[in-house]
């Protein structure tokens, strides 16, 4: 086996053989142009440490931790298209829920209702809401709930033990296919489009981004159709560092969330 691979944010245990099958396919394409890529993915711990591995050769990140730690120090592959989100190829954005019956009628209305959040460096979980919510001027004043997930925090939600999130579209739709708890919920609102989820590889890998990324569309075109419906790929879009770029941009949330860390 020869370099490390993961593709750690979409791998719900539900399409697990899915995600194997779309690896399979990548190793393949990656053999055909002579880079060598381990047999299997690598689940066996937390993904971040091996975004900076130098051995990496293909993993996926999210856009804020990309823009605001990784730019500059890793490969940027490219950016997968998933025609669930209806966005533009390589763009994605957060679905606003709430309970059914229960979800607010403006931003406003957020106001007395508690945040659940994956992490605070998650693009589509914290940082594109709480920038909806800095732009729009509501405060969301119970102390904001962590949950680790997306998963979770739509769990947490239809639980009663938040009120509202923000979920990144995709994995809404691998939801409302394989969570329960989805179905006692209701988007009331959606933020603006962003980059999606980029692929990355190691530095060391600088001067064969396109032949990787060449690999991973071959890949994706070459995909059953039943496989390319569980795991929602349509392409890949060659998108730069400068598209991450204003994902890197400060923000501060306590503005909005004046509980956070309470």
């Amino acid at each position: 086996m020869t370099g490390i691979a993961s593709l750690p944010m979409y791998d719900w245990p539900e399409i697990r053989q899915a995600t194997d099958a779309v690896w399979a396919g990548i190793r393949v394409q990656l053999s055909r142009r002579g880079i060598d890529a381990p047999a299997a993915l690598d689940r066996s711990a937390d993904p971040e440490p091996l975004w900076l591995h130098p051995d990496l050769v293909l993993s996926q990140t999210c856009g804020y931790p990309y823009a605001t730690r990784l730019a500059g120090k890793v490969t940027l592959v490219g950016t997968p298209a998933h025609a669930a989100t209806g966005a533009r190829p390589g763009h994605y954005f957060s679905v606003l829920v709430a309970r059914g019956g229960d979800a607010p009628e403006t931003l406003a209305d957020l106001a007395g209702r508690r945040f659940a959040y994956n992490m605070v460096h998650s693009q589509s979980g914290f940082a594109a809401p709480v920038r909806l919510l800095a732009a729009g001027g509501p405060v969301s004043l119970p102390p904001p709930l962590e949950t680790g997930a997306h998963r979770a925090s739509i769990r947490a939600v239809a639980k009663g033990e938040a009120d509202w999130a923000a979920i990144d579209a995709v994995t809404w739709e691998l939801a409302r296919r394989h969570e329960p708890a989805a179905a006692d919920l209701t988007v009331f609102a959606t933020t603006p489009e962003t980059p999606g989820l980029p692929l990355i590889a190691a530095r060391t890998h600088a001067d064969e981004a396109q032949t990787i990324a060449d690999a991973v569309e071959a890949a994706i075109k070459g995909l059953e159709p039943e496989i390319r419906d569980q795991v929602l790929l349509t392409g890949l879009a060659r998108l730069t560092p400068r598209d991450y770029a204003p994902l890197a941009e400060p923000f501060d949330p306590r503005p909005c969330l004046p509980g956070l860390g309470a």
